[in-house]
């Protein structure tokens, strides 16, 4: 066997191996999305497909199907976001915390209106035949509302509730929100920024009247 054709085999094998060690992780990975070890083998395979299709071509014109580019590894390995030589996730030496706060107003221009939409929402979450609690006041119903769609500003988005303006700020912070140091009636302290936190930046929401379109402001800061 020639120099060239121990050379091809050589690197047929690799491909080979290379397949194998694919296979191997994507199992090992059981669907985890973005698995380090199915990444690093996928960046092994295309490589090794590479130098052999390269091989090929030099030596006797050919190609295979294989439409692949070479990856540098450690370019890839930077826009994965891991460490192939320890395996381990870099250290960010820049640790931060970002927090979001919002606040948005709403006139209630019925609140008879507005407690049926509740009560409907609380009768749905529980059997036809459960015994529900009437809701009795205008933040209950609220309440009701935001618990039925799991938190989210999006179920107040009805007409029994009118929006009026509203603010979202986007501050770096030094300590995450520990819910537990405020007592659960305290409004104020969740939302009251530190003295070491930083706004980065301040967007003012206004309500779609139909007249006029009012877009949000950004005070960046």
């Amino acid at each position: 066997m020639s120099d060239r054709n121990a050379e091809l085999a050589a690197a047929l094998d690799r491909v080979v191996e290379a397949a194998r060690g694919h296979l191997a992780a994507v199992q090992s990975a059981q669907g985890r999305i973005d698995d380090d070890g199915v990444w690093q083998a996928y960046v092994a395979l295309n490589n090794a497909s590479f130098a052999y299709d390269e091989l090929l071509l030099d030596a006797y014109g050919e190609v295979t199907p294989w439409d692949v580019e070479a990856i540098d590894p450690d370019e890839a390995d930077r826009a994965f976001g891991s460490d192939v030589a320890t395996g381990e996730e870099p250290a960010d030496p820049h640790p931060q915390v970002i927090s979001v706060r919002q606040r948005r107003d709403y006139r209630v221009p019925s609140t008879a209106a507005l407690l049926r939409v509740a009560e409907t929402a609380r009768r749905a979450a529980v059997p036809d035949d459960a015994e529900i609690e009437p809701v009795e006041s205008v933040g209950e119903a609220v309440l009701e509302l935001l618990q039925s769609g799991d938190g989210s500003l999006a179920a107040l988005d009805v007409p029994e509730l009118e929006p009026l303006d509203g603010v979202v700020t986007v501050s770096e912070v030094a300590v995450p929100l520990d819910l537990e140091a405020f007592a659960d009636d305290d409004a104020a302290g969740p939302f009251t920024p530190a003295e070491q936190d930083v706004l980065v930046g301040r967007l003012d929401e206004h309500p779609y009247t139909g007249e006029d379109d009012h877009e949000g402001h950004d005070h960046a800061h």
